[in-house]
């Protein structure tokens, strides 16, 4: 039953918030482009990651020299748009934005065809509705303890499809479910983030967040339990930064200064720094055979690979 693969993945969601600190839970940054520290002196494996993507790297660090230089040269090809023989830094941002979200695209590959039931390549409300509350609609909810937070869940669907159906016919493209089901990754879908953020954290039903349900988002004391160090700093967080306008409320504005918070462009910065790397004759772009002169910059090999375990050892040593 789809549902409860929903009510599952919100019980994971769950899992992961209590596993991060409770100030950092609601705020949605952008995700790494690696998990190495970005310091080209002690090798190239940020640089593969944010270029190739995670999975995708470590297939060329099994791969030898000269075939890890050979798929870079047809990943080149792809990478330049119009054809023109260089690699710009608009077509280089692009790639790495596009590796970066590949983990999206699969997520939502992995589901397309579980509501697309027609096979006509696009999903309406009504099959995501029926696919994932249908048995549930035709009872009303009855046969479940809290109806009220069914309904709820159904009606939260309700408006983040029509806000990702950008065109308002009802029924959603493959970039219009991805904004639907990741809406994070859109700009014009920021006001539904916070929309949400406000509905469950917003308890006596005003469309404002005060300081007693900011705070009880975070934390909510046992009997005789004392707060801990961190609320009393949160506290003064929400009257001194997060109510900007001091009416002792966040609105949305205000909410969405909040969990969105403005943040550098990491793939922007990295298109930058192997063009700057890359670039001999110093004309702002990267030609293929630029690129495959510096090729161990951009992707690993079972070569770059035993140089890099040599390099530990030695410093191991």
């Amino acid at each position: 039953m789809k549902l409860l693969s929903s009510l599952a993945c919100l019980c994971v969601l769950a899992v992961v918030a209590l596993a991060v600190p409770a100030q950092e839970k609601r705020i949605h940054r952008q995700a790494d482009l690696s998990d190495h520290a970005h310091e080209d002196a002690q090798g190239y494996q940020y640089d593969h990651e944010a270029f190739l993507g995670k999975e995708e790297a470590k297939t060329f660090d099994q791969l030898t020299a000269e075939e890890s230089k050979d798929r870079l040269g047809k990943i080149v090809d792809r990478i330049d748009i119009d054809k023109d023989g260089y690699i710009t830094h608009e077509e280089l941002h692009y790639w790495i934005k596009h590796r970066q979200r590949r983990y999206i695209e699969e997520n939502v590959n992995k589901h397309w065809t579980e509501y697309d039931k027609n096979k006509d390549g696009k999903i309406s409300w009504e099959e995501y509705k029926n696919t994932t509350y249908g048995y549930y609609l035709g009872e009303e909810f009855e046969d479940v303890d809290d109806k009220a937070a069914y309904k709820s869940m159904l009606n939260r669907d309700d408006r983040r499809f029509k806000a990702a159906d950008r065109d308002g016919d009802g029924i959603a493209t493959r970039e219009q479910f991805t904004a639907f089901m990741h809406p994070e990754e859109f700009d014009y879908m920021k006001d539904v983030i916070v929309q949400e953020t406000i509905d469950d954290i917003d308890k006596d039903g005003d469309g404002k967040i005060n300081i007693h349900e900011y705070i009880g988002d975070m934390f909510t004391p046992e009997e005789g339990e004392s707060e801990p160090a961190w609320v009393a700093t949160e506290k003064k967080q929400f009257t001194e930064v997060r109510d900007t306008n001091k009416d002792g409320y966040m609105d949305d504005g205000e909410v969405a200064h909040w969990i969105l918070p403005g943040e550098v462009d990491h793939a922007d910065n990295e298109a930058r720094h192997l063009i700057h790397e890359t670039d001999t004759n110093k004309d702002e772009k990267m030609t293929k055979k630029e690129i495959l002169a510096n090729w161990n910059m951009f992707v690993g090999s079972q070569a770059t690979n035993y140089g890099e375990d040599l390099t530990k050892r030695h410093d191991e040593l």
